[in-house]
């Protein structure tokens, strides 16, 4: 928890556990998406979902057999979606049955998107594929909006059908839909990116703080894919101009799209290996 004003850090849970399963690029190494219901604060671990007090009291937890390696996760109306990566599935759980209660596989064709609806509960879902990498859901009246790393931009499905609303960069993390555009993380870029419908002059991308230090010398390597800092996933919206972004190492800006500047950031760490995944604001007093 990053208290802006204060310039405060709090870690409310050291996620420290035995059960994680360090192997595998995106694989079990701790906690994801975040997203609040009254006063329930929701937490997803890769195949674990976790309901908090404010005060970090654990209220329970649930699993499900298709929800592997979970990303980002949104609550809309009286359902928390989750992004079951591994499964190319996006999963519902219903917020006052407290169950998972939808599923849809999401399949890729030609260039062509459909969703299958299926039960979470039954036996006849998916194989656990990650054809897509699905790591991001936003909801709105409009529709549900998907991102992935492989579905070449972000989907939306209208209830009926799975369409590409807008082609994004490769590796784009975090797309939603934004004032008359879309804001994403273009992480192979290492910006935050900003892009309308108009001529452009409202367009950004505000590059993620960089670091130089003895520190980043030695990169790391994880399944064989390159640590490396600047690695920009994790993104919030904290008004109509301004948003904040994470990266890696662990570092939180907040930026001011209207006025094309950065107003501030803070690390959490130097380890380039840890790396920010989902943002939220803190809706509590």
């Amino acid at each position: 928890m990053v208290d802006l004003e204060k310039q405060a850090v709090r870690q409310p849970i050291d996620w420290n556990t035995v059960d994680i399963d360090w192997q595998g690029r995106g694989a079990d190494r701790g906690l994801r998406g975040i997203a609040f219901d009254g006063e329930r604060v929701f937490i997803a671990a890769s195949d674990e979902l976790f309901a908090y007090t404010p005060d970090f009291e654990k209220l329970g937890s649930w699993r499900n057999p298709f929800l592997k390696h979970c990303h980002e996760i949104f609550v809309w109306e009286r359902t928390l979606y989750l992004t079951s990566t591994g499964f190319d599935t996006i999963l519902g759980f219903h917020l006052d049955d407290l169950h998972f209660h939808w599923a849809m596989h999401v399949r890729s064709k030609d260039y062509q998107f459909s969703g299958t609806i299926f039960d979470p509960q039954g036996d006849n879902g998916p194989l656990m594929v990650n054809k897509m990498h699905i790591n991001n859901v936003y909801c709105s009246r409009h529709g549900m909006y998907l991102t992935g790393l492989r579905t070449g931009g972000m989907l939306h499905f209208n209830g009926r059908e799975i369409r590409m609303a807008v082609e994004l960069p490769p590796g784009t993390h975090n797309a939603q839909p934004f004032r008359d555009g879309v804001l994403f993380n273009d992480t192979e870029a290492d910006a935050l990116r900003y892009t309308g419908r108009g001529e452009g002059e409202e367009d950004r991308a505000m590059r993620v703080p960089e670091f130089e230090t003895e520190q980043m010398q030695n990169m790391h390597m994880a399944d064989g894919k390159l640590a490396r800092p600047g690695f920009a996933r994790g993104l919030c919206v904290l008004s109509d101009r301004v948003v904040a972004g994470g990266s890696s190492p662990s570092t939180i800006a907040v930026y001011d799209l209207a006025e094309n500047r950065t107003l501030g950031s803070v690390s959490l760490s130097m380890d380039v290996r840890n790396a920010i995944h989902g943002l939220e604001p803190w809706p509590f007093d």
